[in-house]
């Protein structure tokens, strides 16, 4: 059985999932946000490390993954996402815990069959894959397909 921490970065919310795996056996532990707060950039991106620090030492996962920089149209808003990026993955390196990143494309075809699905689609299919009673927030519905596509993944990789 493995753990996966999914991530999905973001400088004012970063939503995370955890879910448990057993081949292709998935199985719903824990998901939700971390809202961001603080006066300075510094503030900030303590928050979200703090934040994924919590996580980590709560939940043990086995393996972590995150959404991958995606190229905004605005350079401040790519640079943000970076940081933030960067403060979630800092906590996962210092505890020696194993990453993997996917493009949010990817992740949306392998959820929701389309790389170009809605959040409202990926909220539908990641309550149903997980058979939640209610479609998780939209950070928390990404970070969840993120755990959800790396372990179909390395189920794929396995089979070669």
């Amino acid at each position: 059985m493995i753990r996966i921490l999914g991530i999905d970065p973001g400088s004012r919310v970063t939503g995370f999932g955890v879910i448990d795996c057993d081949g292709t056996r998935e199985v719903y532990v824990d998901s939700g946000c971390i809202r961001v707060t603080g006066d300075t950039l510094a503030d900030r991106l303590r928050v979200i490390f703090n934040g994924i620090n919590e996580l980590v030492e709560l939940h043990q996962p086995t393996v972590a993954c995150a959404e991958s920089v995606f190229m905004s149209q605005n350079a401040g808003t790519a640079i943000k996402l970076g940081q933030a990026r960067g403060a979630a993955i800092s906590a996962i390196a210092v505890k020696g815990i194993p990453l993997a990143e996917y493009a949010p494309a990817f992740i949306k075809k392998t959820i929701a069959g389309r790389g170009r699905a809605e959040k409202g689609q990926m909220q539908y299919m990641v309550k149903m894959l997980l058979k939640l009673s209610a479609e998780p927030a939209n950070d928390a519905a990404d970070a969840l397909a993120c755990a959800l596509c790396h372990n179909r993944h390395i189920r794929h990789e396995a089979l070669k």
